[in-house]
């Protein structure tokens, strides 16, 4: 589990692939930045872009982790060198300073807006319409490893489009700083809303009979 808080800004410096053909997946070395590593071993989980990774190797201030084809096809940022969010994963005396976050990206989601508004930015995305359910007013949404809070949903016939603000220190530590119009980014809805979501289909296949 993780919260959404980034720790450090890493960088993906190498990419191999783990065998031959289109559908072999790919070892990635990252550089850890500021993230410290020192608590850190080998089956250890990192949240890369928001994308929760098994660590299989350190050496210094670098680690590499496997990534399978399933995983590079689902995810964003993760295909090509260039900086990423980076997040080791939660401990349970941690303070929870964002909301808790598996670390499993449920879609690709596009950046259709992201401009200036006074000191901060308002960041705008078409999520998919299966996820459209899960997004509300005031709700958590994770972007690219970054918890952030819905201001506004509009469902929209090629999705559900929403918008959130980012403050200038969001800005500063992230990957965010560099979306543009047409990026893709990877999503994670709020783990509580889709637990819900299930909860009440099933009320609605027993007809509402069950209490508790």
């Amino acid at each position: 589990m993780f919260t959404g808080i980034v720790a450090a800004l890493g960088r993906v410096e190498r990419i191999e692939p783990l065998g031959p053909g289109d559908d072999a997946g790919c070892r990635l070395t990252i550089d850890a930045g500021g993230l410290d590593l020192s608590d850190v071993s080998p089956g250890d989980s990192i949240a890369i872009q928001g994308a929760c990774m098994t660590a299989v190797a350190i050496d210094g201030d670098r680690f590499t982790v496997d990534v399978s084809r399933e995983s590079l096809s689902k995810t964003a940022g993760l295909d090509r060198p260039g900086e990423v969010n980076l997040e080791k994963a939660l401990r349970l005396a941690d303070r929870l300073g964002g909301h808790l976050v598996s670390g499993h990206v449920d879609g690709l989601g596009t950046v259709t807006g992201f401009d200036p508004v006074g000191e901060s930015w308002r960041l705008v995305v078409l999520a998919p319409a299966a996820l459209g359910r899960y997004l509300a007013y005031k709700g958590s949404i994770t972007v690219n490893g970054v918890s952030l809070t819905v201001n506004r949903v509009r469902d929209l016939g090629e999705g559900t489009e929403f918008e959130v603000n980012l403050i200038p220190h969001t800005v500063s530590v992230t990957t965010l700083k560099a979306l543009k119009v047409g990026d893709a980014v990877n999503l994670e809805v709020d783990l509580i809303a889709r637990y819900v979501e299930r909860m009440l289909a099933d009320l609605r296949m027993d007809g509402g009979s069950r209490v508790g």
